[in-house]
């Protein structure tokens, strides 16, 4: 028989599990370009302040957008193996009270933004737009990981806005870069939901490039490192931050290694191995400002 404190376990399990807190993965996905972006923005020293509302910020609107993504796919979830018993899905949290929770999670991200400045809060309504809008792009395009893309990058123009006050077009040249990013990866996952989403009638762009998602994710992590090689030498960052590039095409390699039989679970881990692209890169910053001083 089940207690008021075991029930209240339960429906605080049920709003974790809604947001994925209990897998960070996103948030880490989320949080590495928006900590290159600070760090180059601030010289290798951002304010304080900036660095806590973005990084707050990060966690609240990965677990907004993961909210909004269970509430848009929560019929579609019923008949996957792996999303089925996710609290939407499975009735134990409803429509209603998911789409208030989400609403509460922007009120939230929203108030930090306004401690920033004009610039700032005037960008945060297009990652607004996008992080509500992405979870309903399965539904029209083949490209949904393109309107993801957009919406884990949208992070840097708001870090450089906020740190100086403007977004220079290096900031717009790290955007593309991670946006191209993130359409790898998150190709990668869905190259592991392949086959239900193929009978669901989900799109995705494991789904448009057939046989030659291999290749094409290769053609994007390289167009990956050149972006971010061209973006260190725009902003005169040195040696040291080449050597965290060079990490992070090292471990595109073995993602392709990963990838190679197209396993769902190597898919999977193929896609969880990008955390440490970013973590890799970030070093590469960091060191290369604690090396100048």
């Amino acid at each position: 028989m089940s207690t008021p404190s075991s029930r209240l376990r339960e429906h605080v399990h049920d709003y974790v599990a809604l947001t994925r807190l209990n897998r960070p993965i996103g948030i880490f996905l989320l949080l590495w370009p928006t900590l290159w972006a600070l760090w180059v923005a601030g010289d290798g020293k951002p304010d304080l302040l900036v660095l806590v509302v973005f990084v707050a910020g990060v966690v609240l609107m990965r677990s907004a957008g993961c909210v909004i993504n269970d509430f848009a796919d929560r019929e579609i979830d019923k008949h996957v193996e792996r999303t089925r018993d996710r609290p939407l899905a499975a009735g134990r949290v409803s429509p209603t009270a998911a789409l208030v929770f989400f609403v509460l999670l922007v009120l939230a991200a929203f108030g930090l933004v306004l401690l920033m400045n004009r610039l700032t809060i005037y960008l945060s309504f297009g990652a607004l737009a996008l992080a509500a809008t992405y979870p309903f792009m399965k539904r029209y395009t083949y490209l949904p990981q393109v309107v993801l893309g957009a919406a884990f990058a949208f992070s840097i123009p708001m870090a450089f806005a906020a740190q100086t006050g403007s977004v220079p077009k290096e900031a717009w040249l790290l955007y593309v870069t991670t946006l191209t990013w993130a359409v790898a990866y998150d190709t990668m996952y869905a190259m592991a939901d392949r086959e239900d989403d193929l009978k669901i009638g989900v799109k995705s762009s494991a789904i448009l490039f057939g046989e030659l998602d291999k290749a094409i994710i290769g053609f994007l992590q390289v167009l990956v490192l050149a972006g971010l090689l061209l973006f260190g030498k725009q902003v005169g960052l040195s040696w040291v931050y080449v050597l965290g590039v060079i990490i992070a095409g090292v471990l595109f390699v073995f993602q392709q290694f990963l990838i190679r039989k197209r396993e769902p679970t190597r898919c999977f881990e193929a896609f969880l191995n990008n955390n440490w692209v970013g973590a890799a890169v970030f070093a590469g910053i960091v060191l290369d400002y604690l090396s100048n001083l």
